[in-house]
Formats: C-alpha cells, structure tokens, sequence
C-alpha cells in the first residue's frame, strides 16, 4: 500500500511539472500576433511608470473594439505619452494612433511571408516544449533509478513508474502538437 501511494504522489509531481510547461506554452502563443486583434500581443510590453516597468495591463484598459483593432486607454492619461514609446520600441511593428485620451493599434493583415514566418515561430515554440517535457521524464526516470539503487521502490514499481511517465510524457506531446496546430490555423486563417 505504501509503494501505490509514493507511486501515485511521484507522479504526480512530474506530472505537475510537464503542466507547467504546457501553461507556459499556452501563455507564449497567446503573445503571437495572428490575423486578429489580441490584447495578449501587449502582454510582454512595459511601461516606466514612477519610475518602475509595469506591464501595460496594469496601468491601462486595453479593448478590441474591431476584429483588427486595439484601444488603450491608461487611467492616467499623462501616461500616453509612455505607452506610445514602448509600444514603439517593441517588435509589435505597429505604430499608435494617439487622439489625446487613447491609443489606437490598427493590425494590417499581414502577408502570406509574415504568416509563414509566424507559424515556425510558433513551430519553434512547439518543439522547445516538447523538449522540456523530454527533460522532466529524464528526469523522472533517473529518479526512478536512485530510488532503485537504493532499493527504495523494487524493479518492478521502477519498471511501472517509468512506463506511466512514458504515458504522460505522450499525452503531454500530443497535446503540444494540438496547440500548435490550432495556432498555426489560427496564424494561416485569412
């Protein structure tokens, strides 16, 4: 009884672990521009205020009031000014309109190269999250094998605990190669 609950509680861990890298997966797609207005392209953009980067989330409303278009409006309007440089001095590639009270994001649709470029990006991004949960199972079955080597677990418990890791390691790939795959669409949609 105690081998199933040691079992269950050390996969849990790594299992924990290669969530975490699928969230932040997950998270990395969302800051990809693709043929709509999403808020999530600001998110790695930071704004000096007093003093202090602070993501523009945190000092402006951002909205999308058309499918290729972003208004930010910051509570404090003397920010504008700041907004506008950063978000100049970004990769975004876009300048702001600026009416005195908001800027304006207006997204061009972007060219069949830009898209391409996007998608191995996205690709890129993919495969580096593949990669990581690669390293957590080596990392679960090294541990496995200590455990082993120091007869902690017998050779049978290694065996099972190194196939379920193997298990979770496929769910977790397959559900990399399904994120990318609707980003891609979502990047190639016209």
């Amino acid at each position: 009884m105690a081998d199933i609950d040691i079992h269950e509680k050390t996969l849990k861990v790594y299992e924990d672990k290669m969530d975490k890298s699928l969230e932040v997966l997950k998270s990395d797609l969302r800051t990809v521009r693709a043929g709509r207005a999403n808020p999530h392209v600001l998110d790695p953009i930071t704004v000096p205020y007093y003093g202090v980067p602070t993501p523009l989330s945190q000092i402006a409303n951002i909205q999308v009031p058309e499918a290729k278009m972003l208004m930010i409006t910051p509570w404090d309007t003397n920010m504008l000014k700041e907004i506008e440089r950063a978000i100049q001095a970004s990769d975004l590639g876009i300048n702001p309109m600026n009416d005195g009270r908001c800027l304006r994001l207006v997204f061009p649709a972007m060219t069949e190269e830009r898209r391409l470029e996007l998608t191995r990006e996205v690709s890129k991004k993919g495969e580096e999250a593949k990669v990581s949960i690669r390293n957590i199972r080596r990392e679960a079955n090294d541990h496995f094998k200590a455990l082993l080597k120091d007869k902690e677990i017998s050779e049978d418990v290694s065996f099972s605990l190194s196939d379920e890791v193997q298990t979770l390691t496929d769910r977790f790939t397959e559900k990399i190669d399904k994120e990318i795959e609707l980003k891609t669409k979502e990047i190639m949609e016209i």
